[in-house]
């Protein structure tokens, strides 16, 4: 039995579904059901057309269904005479369904959720085991969100900005129980790009690739946190970075930037570096600026400041950092760590250990404190 082409055609037939007058709800309900049969008879008598087959038993499971619930038989009436879809049909019924999962009325993490389980493909309790929730808790959201988009109809069409939103905090999820978030994220922007022929698209799919490509690098034993500056290049995976740069340039090409872009082309300039200080810290500044024109977030300004700070010397990322505002995440650590390259210890291990009581996961708490101990260290000296 091929579970990785089941999670690949689940949103396909649920987009069949949807597009032919069920209800999301419903159409997951009794794509589910065919996904199960599937799995019972599949075995001994796999199908020649495994998409038309799980459309077939999935729609009759819907019919079964409304024919159940005298409420819908109006609507019964009206879909069970619409033809089976053509060929050129699935690629729309799937992009369909990227949206409906990740429509504005549902909050970041229910359309993360759907989407997993939705476009995915992933179980009720693989999704909770990577949330690191309960899986009853999982499924009330699941179910709310589903109910949510249940009277979804798209006359209009969807977001794409949304669904990258979606998949973007997918990506950064991670890892947890049985199921790589990261990885996911990655099939499931491939699988968009290839339905849609958006830069934006091309951009977040390099994105995830390039930082993807760092993955093994990025943790030390007993997932100790090692910076960029200390990680091991040799360890990174020269094969996604290659393809990212790939994408990204023919993304470029399109004149049709885009914040995704902007962020895979500091990505790939870190990449292409042989070492920290060989990296082309002007032309990262140069990248921060589009990305401020484009989303005039603080969160870039911050970092912004720090390869300033690596292009001009610490006292212009000091400059720099000037305009941002102190309330936001880490901005003491990047303070402590201009503070430091411009030899004011004193002030850099105070807010390196200020940084480490503000972090919001262990690793990263560890980390600063470590370089506060570090810095206490080199005073003593």
């Amino acid at each position: 039995m091929d579970e990785a082409l089941l999670r690949t055609l689940t949103p396909t037939v649920i987009g069949v579904l949807v597009r032919r007058g069920a209800d999301f709800a419903a159409a997951e309900d009794a794509v589910q059901e065919a996904l199960v049969e599937a799995l019972r008879v599949w075995a001994d008598d796999p199908p020649r057309d495994a998409k038309g087959w799980l459309v077939t038993v999935a729609w009759r499971k819907f019919l079964d269904a409304a024919r159940a619930d005298s409420s819908r038989r109006h609507r019964e009436e009206l879909v069970e005479a619409e033809p089976a879809p053509g060929p050129g049909e699935a690629a729309d019924d799937t992009l369909r369904l990227y949206f409906l999962c990740a429509h504005p009325s549902l909050t970041p993490a229910s359309a993360v959720a759907l989407t997993l389980r939705a476009v995915g493909g992933l179980t009720t309790r693989q999704i909770a085991q990577a949330h690191l929730v309960p899986e009853a808790t999982m499924a009330q959201r699941i179910s709310r969100a589903r109910r949510t988009v249940s009277s979804v109809r798209f006359n209009q069409p969807g977001d794409v900005a949304t669904v990258l939103r979606v998949l973007y905090l997918v990506f950064n999820e991670g890892h947890g129980g049985d199921v790589d978030l990261a990885g996911e994220a990655i099939r499931l922007t491939r699988q968009l790009f290839a339905l849609t022929d958006e830069p934006e698209v091309a951009g977040l799919l390099a994105l995830m690739l390039l930082h993807h490509a760092r993955r093994a690098s990025r943790t030390g034993p007993g997932g100790r946190l090692v910076p960029l500056a200390d990680q091991d290049r040799s360890r990174w995976d020269t094969r996604l970075i290659a393809e990212g740069v790939t994408i990204l340039q023919a993304a470029l090409a399109r004149d049709r930037l885009g914040e995704y872009q902007a962020q895979a082309a500091i990505a790939a300039l870190h990449a292409d570096a042989p070492s920290t200080c060989e990296t082309d810290w002007v032309q990262i500044v140069e990248w921060y600026d589009e990305l401020l024109l484009l989303t005039g977030s603080p969160v870039v300004r911050l970092n912004r400041a720090v390869a300033v700070g690596e292009a001009d010397g610490p006292q212009a990322g000091l400059a720099a950092l000037a305009g941002v505002s102190p309330g936001l995440p880490r901005y003491a650590a990047v303070q402590a760590y201009l503070l430091e390259r411009a030899g004011d210890l004193g002030q850099a291990a105070e807010l390196y250990a200020e940084a480490a009581r503000a972090a919001t996961s262990l690793p990263e708490r560890d980390h600063l404190t470590r370089q506060a101990a570090r810095v206490r260290q080199l005073l003593q000296e």
